[in-house]
């Protein structure tokens, strides 16, 4: 899907990731991708580093976000930045949808 002008959610492939979360690669260049996350309550994004800058918006649901040690409450609505590096983590506290947007891409995530 690498370059894809159009990206449906319906056939984007959803990947379980196991313990309450399920990714959706979604649209994506070289340069920047989004992806969506589905939480269950009580669903952990364990503490992690990567060398990509990522805005994170709260589609729906609640979480509790740890980013470089310092914690906070976010819902629908809210956006948090991490830039390259730096530690971060969540905790579902109510069943919701997280919009991620790397720059640069995360190849991890696909098989081109």
């Amino acid at each position: 899907m690498k370059n894809d002008r159009w990206v449906y959610h319906k056939d984007a492939i959803a990947q379980d990731l196991g313990n309450g979360v399920v990714r959706r690669v979604l649209a994506y260049s070289g340069d920047v991708m989004t992806v969506e996350n589905h939480f269950e309550k009580g669903a952990v994004g364990a503490l992690h580093h990567h060398p990509h800058t990522q805005i994170t918006y709260v589609v729906s649901g609640k979480f509790e976000f740890e980013i470089e040690g310092e914690k906070h409450i976010v819902e629908k609505g809210d956006t948090l930045l991490k830039t390259d590096s730096v530690e971060h983590g969540c905790v579902c506290l109510e069943e919701g949808i997280l919009l991620d947007i790397f720059a640069p891409y995360r190849e991890d995530f696909v098989n081109d």
